[in-house]
């Protein structure tokens, strides 16, 4: 009995591969083994870096905040001891968007911080 290989199947997942791969260098491009240990690489990082972006996000939103109080004789982390005490419940990201767009209700919440 001959041997039987699915050439569909295989064909289909190596193309899959190259696919994701378009637009790498060399033969990062178009030689399977090479563009696998690409794409597996490249897929890592990214699985690693959308957890990133989130701690990227919430220090940026940190740095905002802190230079809005600034203004106001304060630090940050007082600034956010002091919310938390007066039981305002307002995260860092809505915090952030008030200090950089609407400094007169930051102003507001600063004052009732204070």
């Amino acid at each position: 009995m001959p041997r039987s290989v699915n050439a569909v199947a295989s064909r289909a997942r190596r193309k899959k591969v190259l696919k994701q791969t378009k637009g790498n260098f060399l033969s990062r491009k178009n030689v399977f083994t090479v563009a696998k240990n690409t794409l597996e690489k490249g897929l890592t990082y990214a699985y690693r870096d959308r957890k990133k972006k989130k701690g990227e996000f919430r220090s940026l939103w940190i740095q905002r905040i802190n230079a809005g109080v600034r203004q106001y004789d304060m630090s940050y982390s007082e600034f956010m001891g002091k919310l938390e005490k007066k039981g305002i419940a307002l995260n860092r990201k809505t915090l952030a968007d008030l200090a950089m767009n609407h400094p007169e209700a930051f102003k507001a919440v600063v004052d009732k911080v204070k």
